[in-house]
């Protein structure tokens, strides 16, 4: 299976462990991004992965590129051009301190692209799935503008789509948000997204939810995937369902929705050392699995098995194999030394 991914890849600054800002003067330098984290995740699993961007041409984009090389990901589509790679600085929280995240991504190379940087029909020549997130068409108009024309040639191509709905409220308002997605989603085919999403962008939210008291109602999220589905067509709508205990520890788990019917995960108590990329990780695990040809119940527990080690992981990337996450899946949650 081919999967092509397109978004922005950052440099990612941060103190080491649980330092705050102006306690470190050293960051550690990674890279990171939602859709280049997909790919990274599809590549360990053994798929054919390739991202797609725009970066400029300097030392720490080269840097960049090399290090997803490395990692098995197909970069022939990233482009280069444009004067500066986006940044994040990431200050990881603990129990009751929240994660903080500062974006320095204006005027990115990505940001600054063209449609006519990117030949689509060339890109999806023998693809199998596409995967985009709705960070990307919030980073610019032109960006909102060259991720319609991806979504339109993966149509063309028979190419299959799905869309993590990602939403960032220091990217753009509910309503310019809403105004983009809603002309997206009719090229969509699989719907991913959390508790919060489908309300900010749609004005979609379940009964009886509390975000902030970590509380889920679980039958609401069936009640927004059937209007999801209803609204535009999708074939499957998947929710991730986060029960924030605290910044160290939460609940895991996921729905999915199809063709009328639910099927939840099973739930996993995780200690986070890391949650950047946590739904990134569940977005590679089911296109994984579905690309596989399992079955929707078999696929999810799949996809929440990946993101659930991805809470241990630090970085971005999901540095996991398939068997681990097969052995998870299929129960084994001990965390017994393997020997």
């Amino acid at each position: 299976m081919r999967v092509v991914s397109f978004g922005e890849i950052m440099l990612r600054l941060a103190p080491e462990g649980y330092l705050r800002f102006m306690q470190e003067p050293r960051f550690q330098a990674t890279f990171g991004g939602g859709e280049a984290n997909v790919a990274v995740s599809l590549a360990a699993f053994g798929a054919d992965a390739a991202f797609v961007t725009r970066l400029p041409a300097n030392d720490i984009a080269e840097a960049c590129v090399r290090e997803l090389r490395g990692l098995g990901v197909d970069t022939a589509g990233i482009v280069r051009g444009g004067g500066r790679m986006g940044i994040y600085y990431l200050e990881k929280g603990a129990s009751v301190r929240p994660s903080k995240v500062i974006y320095d991504r204006a005027h990115s190379a990505i940001a600054e692209a063209s449609r006519e940087d990117f030949d689509w029909d060339a890109v999806f020549d023998g693809a199998d799935w596409f995967h985009f997130s709705g960070i990307t068409p919030a980073l610019s108009e032109s960006a909102a503008e060259i991720t319609l024309d991806a979504v339109r040639a993966a149509k063309r191509a028979r190419v299959t789509v799905s869309c993590d709905l990602n939403y960032r409220k220091n990217l753009w308002s509910p309503a310019r948000a809403c105004e983009v997605m809603t002309s997206l989603m009719p090229y969509v085919d699989v719907c991913i997204g959390n508790e919060e999403d489908a309300e900010k962008v749609f004005g979609i939210k379940p009964d009886g939810n509390n975000v902030t008291g970590g509380k889920l109602n679980k039958a609401g999220y069936e009640q927004v995937a059937a209007r999801l589905t209803d609204k535009f067509g999708f074939e499957k709508v998947a929710c991730t369902l986060r029960e924030s205990i605290s910044a160290s520890d939460n609940i895991w788990g996921a729905m999915i929705y199809s063709d009328g019917a639910a099927y939840y995960s099973r739930s996993y108590p995780v200690h986070i050392v890391d949650r950047v990329g946590g739904g990134d990780s569940f977005s590679a695990g089911l296109i994984y699995a579905l690309g596989e040809g399992m079955e929707d119940k078999a696929a999810l527990e799949f996809a929440v098995a990946a993101s659930a080690l991805k809470h241990t992981v630090e970085g971005d990337f999901n540095r996991v194999t398939l068997d681990e996450v097969k052995r998870l899946a299929g129960g084994d949650a001990s965390g017994r030394v393997q020997r």
